[in-house]
């Protein structure tokens, strides 16, 4: 029997414009493209070869990457 890991949901987006820090919950059922950073309101936009801005920014990969998935290419 092959026991998964457990999957982490948080993850910690660090803004490349303002180097501010916030903490959100990352979906489990699609992949997020863009996320309107709330401190300096930056759009942030998956890093190329990235399929999310969770795992371009976070400090945490996206839900299908965690699980060695295929992401939302």
């Amino acid at each position: 029997m092959i026991i998964q890991p457990r999957m982490v949901l948080e993850s910690t987006l660090v803004c490349p414009v303002c180097n501010h820090q916030q903490q959100e919950t990352m979906p489990t059922n699609a992949c997020q493209y863009f996320y309107e950073y709330s401190y300096c309101q930056s759009l942030l936009r998956p890093i190329l070869g990235h399929c999310c801005v969770y795992c371009s920014y976070g400090s945490v990969q996206c839900p299908p990457v965690q699980q060695q998935k295929a992401c939302c290419l």
